[in-house]
């Protein structure tokens, strides 16, 4: 159990269904393992990253469906988040709300926009092109949009040997929220100037976004829900960070790498590699405060700590 019981969700904080939103010329940020897998194979290859989402459109996008229409009705309080994954992503994006409603404007001097937060199956239309569930969880600038197969999330486990303790879920859907912040305070676009390497813009923001997942946690069972004294997760026990950790790790680009290739290029990494994504969410938990996530003027990405 990570979310205290018997608190209100509004469960009109996530959309349900086929998603909407125009074709765009942004790219989307994702930290989910089959987005990484695209990514580098498209680099590998010589693609175009940014393309990646606007061309799975195709013979992919045919196979699968546009995904449930409806709505989280079920998900009315807390109780529900700590027994479904639907439920659970909602509580964490109201937990997210409360944590960087009083964080942002407090270190940043910057007035929290709430992004909005999509459920798919399939396949989905957005912002920034058609995707699937290939591309695993992603972030659109764009439409300021969170999208989520939760699909994914088994697909971690399964695949990618992650936990499948909750706290491993929600980071996923903090990091991707973490792109959202990012975009306020103007650094998501610095990914496509450098997009690829060990040392890139792209991992830089990509770890941050990591970073940013770990301030989440650092506040998350304190800072209480609107109109409560009770923040919306209970104590975070060691295991509950362990389960971060698993998941920050099972999505490392080296991991992906050899997995899928049996062998590691960091000449083509997005994303970064276990070790940076375990230690730049370890920097923004243990920190709690945005000017400990500056990966783009860290000299050394393994070692937040050491600048």
């Amino acid at each position: 159990m990570t979310f205290n019981e018997g608190m209100q969700m509004d469960p009109g904080r996530v959309s349900v269904g086929g998603g909407g939103g125009g074709m765009g010329g942004k790219v989307a940020l994702g930290g989910g393992a089959g987005g990484i897998i695209l990514l580098i194979l498209t680099l590998l290859f010589g693609g175009d990253p940014g393309s990646v989402l606007g061309n799975l459109t195709g013979a992919q996008a045919d196979q699968t469906q546009q995904g449930p229409s409806g709505s989280l009705s079920q998900c009315t309080t807390s109780d529900t988040a700590n027994t479904d994954l639907s439920c659970r992503i909602l509580g964490t994006a109201l937990s997210l709300d409360s944590v960087w409603g009083t964080e942002l404007p407090k270190q940043a001097n910057v007035q929290y926009v709430k992004p909005a937060v999509h459920l798919f199956s399939g396949s989905v239309n957005t912002g920034c092109g058609q995707a699937t569930t290939a591309v695993g969880p992603f972030y659109c600038p764009t439409d300021q949009t969170a999208y989520f197969d939760t699909s994914f999330f088994q697909e971690l486990v399964d695949q990618f040997g992650s936990s499948g303790g909750p706290l491993a879920q929600e980071y996923v859907v903090a990091h991707e929220i973490g792109h959202h912040i990012q975009n306020q305070l103007g650094n998501i676009g610095r990914a496509q100037s450098d997009p690829q390497g060990a040392d890139s813009a792209s991992v830089r923001t990509e770890l941050q976004a990591d970073c940013y997942a770990g301030i989440w946690a650092n506040y998350a069972d304190t800072i209480p829900a609107p109109g409560t004294n009770k923040p919306f997760l209970v104590k975070l026990t060691d295991n509950d960070i362990r389960d971060a950790l698993s998941a920050a790790s099972s999505v490392g680009d080296d991991r992906i790498q050899q997995a899928s290739r049996g062998r590691v290029n960091p000449e083509s990494w997005t994303h970064g590699s276990s070790e940076e994504r375990q230690k730049w969410f370890i920097a923004g938990y243990r920190s709690g405060q945005l000017n400990q996530c500056d990966t783009f003027s860290a000299r050394d990405l393994s070692n937040p700590n050491g600048g």
